[in-house]
C-alpha cells in the first residue's frame, strides 16, 4: 500500500453515457485500487445510463411492479447488485454519481457518509434555486416533498461504491414501473419539472448538474475536485472506455 498523499483531491471522472454493467465493473475495480491504495485519492465517477432497473439488498418482490419480460420489452435491464435500498432506476437525462471514497481519511461512518451525500445534492440543487430537503426515515434527497434523488451505497474496508441518482430531465413515466425505492405513494420529480412548476425559463442539463455536483462533493468532503484521464484512474481495467468517454 502507498503512503496517503499530502494533498486531498476528489478524481473526478465524466463517463458520459455508458451502460450499468460496464459502470459498475469499472467502479468495482477501481473501489479494488483504492482499498490497496494503488488509487491514493478519492474519485466520483459521473455517468448517464441507457434504461436500466436495479435491485438493492432491501428489495422486496412486491416493488417490482413489472416483470423481468415487460421491463425488456420496454428496452429496460435489470440488475441485482449489492448496494444498499431497495429497487430503483437509472436512465437518460439522470445524473448518476458513483463516490469511491475511503472513509478512513474522512469518518468510519456510513451514515455520515449518506448524510454527506445528500448534503452534496442539497447544495446541488441550491445552484437551480431548489431547495432540497431531507424526509426523516428515508435514504435520499425530496424538494417540496417530492422526491428528486435516490441513494444506495456499499462499502469494503471502508471504501464506498454506488451512489446517487439525481433526476434532472428524466422521463419520470419510468419510475410507474417500480414502486421507487419502495416507498407507497412517492412522487418524483426532476431538476427540468421543478424548475417548470415555478414557470422559470432556466435551462439544466446533466453536463451542468454534474459539474455542479463535483464542486459540492468537494466542498462538503474538504477535497479538491481535478478532472482526470484515464491513466489517473486504473491502469489495466476498462481505461479504452473511459479515454473514450471522457
Amino acid at each position: 500500500m502507498t503512503d496517503a498523499p499530502a494533498t486531498r483531491e476528489l478524481w473526478v471522472a465524466r463517463l458520459g453515457r455508458m451502460g450499468y454493467e460496464e459502470a459498475l465493473d469499472l467502479q468495482r475495480a477501481i473501489a479494488r485500487d483504492r482499498i490497496t491504495g494503488e488509487i491514493p485519492q478519492d474519485v466520483l465517477l459521473l455517468v448517464e445510463h441507457p434504461p436500466v432497473v436495479t435491485l438493492g439488498r432491501s428489495s422486496k418482490q412486491k416493488n417490482m411492479i413489472s416483470s423481468p419480460d415487460f421491463l425488456a420489452s420496454k428496452g429496460v435491464e435489470l440488475f441485482e447488485v449489492e448496494r444498499g435500498g431497495d429497487v430503483t432506476f437509472h436512465g437518460p437525462g439522470q445524473l448518476v454519481g458513483y463516490p469511491i471514497i475511503d472513509l478512513k481519511r474522512h469518518k468510519q461512518d456510513l451514515h455520515w457518509f449518506l448524510r454527506s451525500v445528500e448534503e452534496s445534492l442539497i447544495r446541488t440543487l441550491s445552484r437551480y434555486a431548489i431547495p432540497g430537503e431531507r424526509s426523516t426515515g428515508y435514504t435520499g434527497v425530496w424538494t417540496r416533498g417530492r422526491k428528486i434523488a435516490s441513494i444506495g451505497v456499499h462499502a469494503r474496508d471502508w471504501v464506498t461504491w454506488h451512489g446517487f441518482a439525481l433526476n434532472v430531465t428524466t422521463d419520470l413515466s419510468y419510475f410507474d414501473l417500480i414502486v421507487p425505492c419502495g416507498i407507497d405513494g412517492v412522487e418524483m420529480t426532476s431538476v427540468a419539472k421543478e424548475i417548470e412548476i415555478r414557470g422559470d425559463t432556466a435551462w439544466a442539463s446533466v453536463e451542468s448538474v454534474g459539474a455542479d455536483a463535483a464542486t459540492a462533493f468537494g466542498q462538503v468532503f474538504d477535497l479538491e475536485p481535478v478532472n482526470v484521464s484515464a491513466g489517473d484512474l486504473h491502469s489495466t481495467v476498462s481505461v479504452q472506455d473511459i479515454q473514450r468517454a471522457t
